[in-house]
Parts: structure tokens; sequence; C-alpha cells
């Protein structure tokens, strides 16, 4: 397809993976649920690689979380090849931790990147603006901090997400621009799902109620907490580098400045073992040091810590 023949809603996409990529040569690996985020992606990919000269396929992932899985994963494969990349099929087993978004979404993310290393490739993915406004709607409501109100990150280990400037609107006019159909998952309508009560009633409120623009605005506002969370990390990583979170941890190693220690805190918990410790349990080992008076020790996911003079330590169990 000619650039002069590109519709503007496939043009804008085009420009977004072009940005995201930049001056990389690897080859391209689009993740594909056959809906219009991840159709749209392909067809942008698609002119994105043929220009450049890289290598590009396309991967659906068969979750088997629905009795048609199979012939849903079938016709996005079908339609991805008819968009200009070849599609493979993986089947991929989802277990529980998490709840079954985050389980399916383990279960994904480790089959993509499994394909990546094999080849070397970038993982595009989907993910637009709307799905980022969820998302920090989502840690919000969950008081999760500044962790999960920063929202997915535009690009991490071998996955680059293009699309998260981009409204899911521009993402279905580009499908229609193209000529093709795409899926939606009857999961995107269950309002079971809390991500799916946001979408389809949380966001339109607050949009009603408080104005346009309230998914552009959470969006920035993940994208300015990014930044200075990731400062952050840095800073703690600088005041205590993980070579240094040993099994018993002087107190005199750790930072004086609460949100720096807290950090330090928690790379030493997951270093133990600890399973992704809340905030609150971070707090709890915290007071270990900033609260201390005699207590005997802090239950943690996994872990049960305690002081002993100037360290804190894992018990044994």
């Amino acid at each position: 397809m000619a650039k002069k023949e590109l519709g503007p809603a496939l043009l804008e996409l085009v420009g977004a993976v072009e940005h995201a990529i930049g001056d990389r040569e690897a080859p391209l690996l689009v993740g594909c649920s056959g809906g219009a985020d991840s159709l749209s992606l392909v067809a942008a990919t698609a002119i994105v690689a043929r220009r450049r000269g890289l290598p590009a396929r396309a991967v659906v992932i068969d979750h088997g979380l629905q009795p048609d899985s199979a012939e849903v994963a079938a016709k996005a494969a079908s339609r991805a090849g008819k968009l200009g990349l070849e599609a493979d099929v993986v089947a991929v087993h989802v277990g529980t931790d998490g709840g079954p978004e985050a389980a399916a979404r383990t279960a994904r993310h480790e089959a993509l990147a499994a394909v990546a290393e094999e080849t070397g490739a970038l993982v595009l993915l989907g993910h637009t603006l709307d799905d980022q406004a969820e998302t920090v709607l989502l840690g919000l409501a969950r008081g999760s901090g500044a962790r999960s109100l920063r929202g997915m990150a535009p690009e991490r280990d071998c996955f680059v997400r293009p699309f998260l400037g981009v409204r899911r609107k521009l993402t279905e006019a580009a499908c229609a621009e193209a000529g093709t159909k795409y899926w939606d998952d009857p999961h995107n309508s269950d309002d079971a799902y809390a991500r799916v009560r946001i979408r389809r009633k949380v966001l339109p409120l607050m949009e009603d109620k408080l104005g346009p623009g309230i998914a552009e605005s959470l969006a920035r506002t993940a994208t300015m907490l990014r930044d200075d969370s990731e400062l952050l990390e840095r800073l703690s990583q600088q005041a205590v580098p993980d070579d240094q979170l040993t099994a018993e941890l002087p107190l005199a190693a750790l930072p004086d400045e609460p949100a720096l220690r807290r950090r330090v805190l928690r790379r030493w918990l997951v270093e133990r073992g600890a399973e992704q410790p809340a905030y609150r349990q971070v707090l709890a080992v915290d007071s270990l040091i900033s609260d201390w008076h005699g207590q005997k020790w802090v239950e943690v996911p996994g872990l049960r810590v305690a002081r002993r003079e100037n360290r804190l330590l894992v018990l044994p169990d």
C-alpha cells in the first residue's frame, strides 16, 4: 500500500510505529488478539516493515478460555495475513495466580517473550491511551501508589507499545480504512471485570460530569508519575545497590528519606522471596526502623521479618 493511499487514521498509526521503533533494525513481532487495536497495529507494522526491509510477523495467543478460542485465533491469524503479516497461533495454559486477567496476561507475555528471545525481535503491543487511562484508574482504586499509577511503560524489555498516545477510536477507524473486520472479545462487555466497569461506566461518567479530555489527563498523569518514580528508583539503587541487599540488612545502610528507604526495603523483600509485597506490608517492615518498640516480627506474604539490634533479617519458618 503506497503512502498516498493511506487514510488519515492509518497514516497516524504508521507514524506512531515509526516513532516507537526509532532507528532500530530488529525484527518486529506483533501480538495480535484479533481486536481493533492489534489488527490496526498489524496493518501499520506491515507498512513500516516493508518500507524499512525489516522481517515482521504476528503471533496470535490462544488462551483456551472460551469454547471457540481456537477458531477465534485462526480467524485473527487469517486477518493479520491479509493485512500483510503472516501469523503464528500459539496455544498457552493460563494459570490462576492473580486472577483470570493477570494470569492470562502472564501466560501471553511469557509466550511472546519466548518467541522474541529466539528471534531477537521487538514485540509490539496494541495498548492505547484508553487502556492507559483505565490502568491508572484501577491503580487509584486499589491504592497501589506510584508503581501502579504510572501505568504501562511505553517500552520494557522486549515489549514496545506504540499506541499509548492513541485513542481506541483511531484504531477502529484504521481498521475501517484497511477494510478489515475485527473481533470484539465478549469479556470486554462483561461487567464482572473491574476494567470493563471502568471502561463502560466510570470513564464515560467522568467525561460527562467533568468534561472531555479525562482519558488524556489520566495518561498524562501516568507519564509524569513514571518519570518521578523512575528517578526515585535510580536514587534508591545508588543509595543501596542490589549487591548490598544482604540476608541481614544493616539499618545504617538504609537512606533516611522514607520514599527511598521504602523502595530499598521492597527490593530487599522481593530478593528474599516476598510475593508482591503491598504498600502496607512495606510500611509495616519500615516501622521496624521508624517506629521500633521491641515488636517481634512483621508478616509479609512468604516471609517473616524481624529486627535484631541494628539489622533486619528474615526469620526461618
